[in-house]
């Protein structure tokens, strides 16, 4: 039995492994880095800890095989970050750093990388991982639209993600949901993706 609901203190375990354990472009990412929190503590804690009412976890037979995170508000989100993550982040990774955490420690102690020009009118992001076994079945897609509805009723109009131009799967995927290429950034990087928070 499966189903979509908001996320709870108690899911912070799971979402640092769902994370890492899709962290390599879906793949498992464990022992990539020197701490399996690294990803996490770059790419989905801090959402959840900042922002929790903005995340959704797919729950399967009581135990959580997905997330959806994000936030309303990009630029506040950044501000919220400075103030009370980047300590803690410094706090769990000291210099000098292992060389294989430089480059994703340098993204997770700048989140200004999120205030990417021509991205205001997409004030709302968005991150979604679902364990391989959660995938193909419909859950991404509700799992979406659950953010959508938190983050528009919270005064966003557009959201936008970015992904790797690669991931052609996961390309189709959002294209099916409704978003769409946006100018912006250096699309070899980083490809944006954006659609509007609500139906109409």
């Amino acid at each position: 039995m499966s189903a979509i609901r908001p996320y709870r203190a108690e899911d912070l375990p799971a979402v640092y492994d769902i994370c890492v354990r899709t962290g390599a472009a879906g793949k498992d990412a464990r022992g990539q880095y020197s701490s399996d929190r690294l990803l996490g503590d770059c790419f989905a804690a801090p959402y959840v800890v900042l922002e929790p009412q903005f995340a959704f976890i797919l729950e399967a037979d009581g135990a959580p095989v997905g997330y959806v995170l994000g936030t309303a508000d990009t630029a506040g989100f950044v501000k919220h970050y400075t103030d009370s993550w980047i300590p803690r982040f410094d706090a769990a990774y000291p210099e000098p750093y292992a060389e294989t955490d430089r480059a994703l420690i340098q993204l997770g102690r700048h989140p200004e990388r999120m205030l990417e020009p021509g991205l205001e009118n997409y004030p709302a992001h968005l991150h979604i991982d679902l364990l391989p076994q959660a995938q193909g079945q419909g859950f991404g897609r509700r799992l979406i639209a659950a953010f959508l509805d938190a983050v528009h009723r919270a005064g966003a109009p557009n959201v936008h993600l970015g992904m790797s131009p690669a991931n052609t799967a996961a390309l189709a995927f959002y294209e099916r949901l409704g978003f769409t290429r946006l100018s912006v950034g250096i699309p070899e990087d980083v490809l944006y993706l954006g659609r509007p928070t609500g139906n109409d």
